[in-house]
């Protein structure tokens, strides 16, 4: 094993700026998902729960999301919430049980709804409830992938240490390119959030800068 006295933070950026392995590279047709961009992770400062990375993360997302529909691409929205009981919070729900654990976000509570600065768009848009960390299990993400005939996936949300990275794990392995835009998500700490984007850009997705893919979308059809 390699030993090193850089942070995360300066191991990333040398990755970043000096590339160790090919880029799968943007395919065809993409589709957004957000991963959980809800109160419980985006109100800093009302819970202990939740971060912020990149201050225009949500400013980002929303661009995002408009250049998708304008192009008739599919936005994808997902959050996590239990019942009162906590009964489908399965194994992940038995670790803690205070205010702030995750069994605690419940159906219809605050911690459970969407960031306000975000713009869904209700009628056309997306939206799927999960309990674990990817995005895929157990949801219907892959069938409505396959009738939209898509072959890349661009992740926003958080946390880039849980639900993005497996999330980004699950996508390649189902066949997907698979991209996460870097001020698009966000973790607790920088330690965390860059050790991931290093290993994400290393192994299971490209990590580019949200001009990029900007770039790439405007010069879509």
């Amino acid at each position: 094993m390699e030993t090193t006295n850089k942070t995360a933070k300066e191991i990333y950026f040398d990755i970043k700026n000096n590339p160790a392995r090919k880029r799968f590279g943007f395919g065809e047709k993409a589709i957004l998902v957000n991963v959980d961009p809800q109160k419980a992770y985006t109100e800093v400062g009302t819970y202990k729960t939740a971060y912020e990375t990149d201050p225009r993360q949500m400013e980002y997302v929303n661009t995002l999301a408009k250049k998708f529909r304008a192009l008739g691409w599919p936005v994808v929205w997902t959050h996590v919430a239990y019942m009162d009981s906590a009964e489908d919070a399965g194994i992940w729900g038995t670790r803690t049980d205070t205010p702030d654990s995750l069994q605690n976000i419940k159906f219809d509570s605050h911690r459970s709804e969407f960031d306000d600065r975000l713009e869904i768009d209700r009628v056309k848009d997306v939206i799927y409830l999960k309990k674990m960390p990817s995005a895929f299990f157990e949801t219907q993400l892959q069938s409505l992938m396959v009738w939209h005939k898509v072959d890349t996936v661009i992740l926003t949300g958080g946390s880039t240490s849980g639900c993005i990275r497996t999330t980004a794990v699950d996508s390649l392995s189902r066949g997907y390119r698979t991209i996460v835009p870097e001020e698009c998500v966000a973790d607790k700490h920088e330690s965390y959030h860059y050790a991931n984007l290093t290993d994400l850009s290393l192994k299971y997705a490209d990590v580019v800068e949200v001009n990029e893919v900007f770039d790439w979308l405007d010069k879509q059809k």
